[in-house]
């Protein structure tokens, strides 16, 4: 979603293990491991589709999947079974045949784990103590599976922006030994705060900047506890949103399928809660900020100690990528892949929520995450593309598959899950399209390419785009980081060429000034939030002339024989090249 020109030496070795691990396909089998009854499955044939794309088919998909009879699509849920047979459906009415083997379902296999929302992080600074409750002032999880993690009396270290990136010259933990500590540390890069173009890439978030790896990172460092401090600007996002996706179940690939190191306890304050436990500690958060973005920043030890006590209800279950596939004519073993994730946020019962329109225990509060624009448009956009290969004359010569992912919400894990375990071997793998959180906001004279100028699938975009007489561009945000918040970013790291691209803003109708605009209130009042639903009054002709250009892609790849490569300079044209080296 961002454009990445650095990587750590950390992430490297994430390409190397995934590529190794893709040297295996193990074998699918059924889930048992949920609990819910399947839902008579919604019926594939209520709608009459056409061969080519269009409006109202994408409509279709999205106010089913988008519907409140799915529930918000939560991995494990009831939500899922509709969801994942919906899929299948659709896919077979196409006559495409399954992606995995002989079946339509890859298991990801998952950890599910629900923190005890009564749990307090409770803090001695300088003998003056702070209970930092959750939802209100900080959120908490862990990733250890273990139904109750205690940490007593962990020193506080407060770690910059918890960065270790050697190719930059900038470690935040040198000199400093966080084993059994609680680190603190802000959002983003150092780049974005001080708007420095010479730090990492200025104001465009690295992946250094992702909140991911900064939990990672201090799992390695060997911290007890790792706590982000929230600001919105360097989030990209309020508080609301970090609160509703911490809130309720959350899953993880389980440690065998995962060997990273992980963290007994990592979560998220509030910037206010920060600034008011920090003075207490003797510090300033502002000029922390200043002294964290400056070159050679050392950690300061804190005169303060985290103790909590965090119990959680925690099962094994499993959820399930669907795969379908339409072999090529000529060279199927060679695969263009169509990718977007089926989840989303599920129903979170009658907790009070400030966007659902009523308060606690109110009969008509809307507590269902229904996911229309994230993502449902993205996976009624694979559909709407697959009915269109499906039809295709002369049919392809390579293959395409169709790659509908779970548990995107939770971490990218169903995305890591798939690039570990593919169906296509990743040095098969010709290219990969991503589509997520689909403009429905009418035509415009341009497209955004999240990650601007990264490979050569730009080259036919840019072709695409100029039949439509539009221009390409990079995101106006690149300091919101979207290049790692989608489930490309884990095919990148593999080296596999990504693409991912929607509409613009600047639109036909009202310029970028509308687009801005459009794009401003569905952050502010959808976005994870219940009030993410299908609109009928959604405009749809700009999102068929999006899905039109990214067919269109696939098609010229699908009928000849090139394999796009990264751009020169580009972070993963090295794990591309080796990639290809192992397909000879």
């Amino acid at each position: 979603m961002s454009r990445v020109s650095l990587l750590s030496t950390a992430v490297a070795g994430i390409v190397g293990a995934i590529a190794l691990a893709a040297c295996s396909k193990p074998s699918d089998a059924p889930s048992t491991a949920t609990t819910q009854t399947p839902a008579a499955t919604p019926a594939a044939d209520s709608h009459s589709f056409n061969d080519a794309i269009n409006a109202a088919d994408f409509a279709q998909h999205v106010k089913v999947l988008a519907s409140d009879e799915f529930e918000g699509r939560a991995p494990g849920s009831a939500g899922e079974e509709k969801t994942v047979q919906y899929l299948e459906a659709q896919f077979k009415r196409m006559g495409l045949k399954p992606g995995n083997g002989e079946s339509y379902f890859q298991t990801v296999p998952m950890v599910e784990t629900t923190a005890d929302e009564s749990a307090t992080l409770n803090i001695d600074a300088k003998g003056k103590p702070h209970t930092l409750k959750f939802g209100t002032d900080m959120v908490v999880g862990t990733r250890t599976g273990q139904k109750e993690v205690k940490v007593d009396g962990s020193q506080l270290v407060f770690v910059g922006y918890g960065v270790n990136a050697p190719e930059q010259n900038w470690n935040d933990y040198a000199g400093v030994d966080v084993k059994g500590k609680t680190v603190v540390m802000f959002v983003n890069d150092p780049g974005f705060h001080s708007q420095d173009p010479k730090l990492f890439e200025g104001k465009r978030m690295t992946y250094y900047g992702r909140w991911t790896y900064k939990f990672e990172e201090a799992a390695r460092q060997g911290a007890a506890a790792a706590i982000i401090i929230h600001d919105t600007e360097g989030a990209s996002y309020g508080w609301d949103v970090v609160k509703n996706s911490w809130s309720g179940a959350q899953f993880d690939l389980p440690a065998k399928d995962d060997p990273e190191p992980r963290l007994p306890v990592q979560g998220w304050m509030t910037g206010d809660a920060a600034r008011s436990l920090l003075s207490d500690l003797g510090q300033n958060l502002d000029e922390l900020y200043k002294a964290a973005n400056k070159p050679g920043f050392k950690a300061i030890p804190l005169d303060g100690r985290l103790s909590v006590d965090l119990k959680s209800t925690t099962s094994e279950k499993s959820s399930r990528n669907v795969v379908a596939l339409l072999p090529g004519a000529k060279r199927p073993d060679e695969a263009i892949v169509y990718m977007a994730h089926w989840d989303h946020l599920g129903n979170h019962g009658h907790e009070a929520d400030e966007h659902g329109g009523a308060g606690a225990g109110e009969p008509h509060a809307d507590t269902i995450y229904n996911g229309a624009i994230d993502n449902a448009t993205g996976v009624a956009g694979i559909l709407e593309i697959a009915e269109a290969f499906s039809k295709q004359t002369p049919p392809p010569d390579r293959s395409l598959l169709f790659l509908a992912v779970t548990l995107e919400e939770s971490g990218l894990l169903g995305s890591k899950y798939y690039v570990a375990h593919p169906s296509i071997p990743l040095n098969k793998t010709v290219a990969v399209i991503n589509l997520d959180a689909m403009p429905v906001i009418g035509q415009a004279k341009d497209m955004t390419v999240v990650g601007f100028g990264s490979s050569e699938l730009e080259d036919l975009l840019k072709a695409q785009a100029e039949s439509q007489q539009r221009v390409l561009h990079a995101e106006a945000t690149p300091e919101d980081g979207f290049y790692f918040r989608s489930d490309h970013f884990n095919f990148a790291k593999a080296g596999v060429p990504a693409l991912y691209a929607k509409g613009g803003n600047d639109l036909i109708d009202g310029g970028v000034d509308a687009g801005r605009k459009a794009e401003s209130d569905y952050r502010d009042n959808r976005y994870h939030k219940p009030g993410d639903q299908f609109d009928p009054a959604w405009k749809m002709d700009g999102v068929v002339q999006d899905l039109e250009a990214l067919y269109g892609v696939g098609r010229t790849l699908a009928g000849d024989e090139q394999w796009p490569n990264w751009y020169e300079g580009n972070a993963f044209r090295g794990a591309h090249d080796k990639l290809m080296k192992s397909a000879k």
